[in-house]
């Protein structure tokens, strides 16, 4: 593979995905490369949350391809696409409300520890170390998302903006390559917003690529690399945010005259 292709983190091709007679996506061609930040947006029913669902194996594409690091992810279910190296929140906060916020994300990071049946019944000494390990490793994440002192409380009780975080905590419990983020800004207050860009810029510099939906433009355009633009399933536009601001389409299907 030559440097380009190193680079290209994820290579979508032609992704379309229907619905009976709906089209939810048509021929969507994208390059994510390492390193970078990108955000998709659009109105609603664009086919956002439909483009996310396909990268990550929730449901299958009808046509196209999407390719990791150069291998193809063709019918691998969402744990074995989550052990290659994509993570994801949701729209709709999908936390575990009776357990802890440090139980939240030690589940998840249970992903990357392979305990064999006999070492998970009888609690081995390996077993027992694995699981020091991840409970330092988690406490650390929520260090690092501002929800250290947290801990103990239950995730239910947790305000909005702290749900937010704890998701994105738990997802970067499974030590991912990728994240995408679903609307990660929704319901916060613009002090959360502002605090979430700087998260978003600290987790960029731990290596790790993003992509977002988000709706919120401030959010978008402080910390995009590049923008993709979608409407009915087709992507309309693609620039950086200098330019997606001034685009005629854009403006005209999403933006209006006066949103950014």
């Amino acid at each position: 593979m030559g440097a380009g292709g190193r680079k290209r983190l994820l290579e979508i091709r032609g992704l379309s995905r229907f619905f009976g007679g709906l089209t939810a996506l048509d021929g969507i061609d994208m390059i994510l490369p390492r390193g970078s930040v990108y955000s998709l947006i659009g109105p609603n029913g664009a086919g956002k949350t439909t483009f996310f669902n396909c990268v990550t194996g929730l449901i299958p594409p009808s046509q196209g391809e999407i390719l990791f690091k150069g291998a193809s992810l063709k019918g691998l279910p969402p744990f074995r696409i989550t052990r290659r190296g994509i993570a994801r929140t949701f729209q709709n906060i999908r936390l575990f409300g009776g357990m802890s916020a440090l139980e939240n994300v030690m589940v998840s990071g249970h992903s990357r520890f392979a305990y064999g049946l006999l070492s998970a019944l009888g609690f081995t000494r390996s077993a027992q170390k694995k699981e020091n390990e991840l409970a330092e490793g988690s406490l650390a994440l929520l260090r690092f998302v501002g929800l250290e002192n947290q801990r103990h409380q239950w995730a239910r009780e947790l305000s909005y903006g702290d749900q937010r975080r704890l998701e994105i905590a738990r997802a970067l419990a499974t030590a991912p390559e990728l994240l995408l983020l679903d609307e990660p800004a929704a319901g916060m207050n613009p002090k959360e917003s502002e605090n979430l860009m700087g998260l978003i810029g600290e987790i960029r510099k731990m290596g790790i690529t993003l992509l977002l939906i988000e709706h919120d433009m401030k959010v978008v355009m402080g910390v995009s690399d590049r923008i993709i633009v979608l409407d009915h399933g087709t992507k309309i536009a693609e620039g950086s945010p200098g330019e997606i601001r001034k685009n005629p389409k854009v403006i005209e299907a999403y933006l209006g005259s006066g949103a950014v």
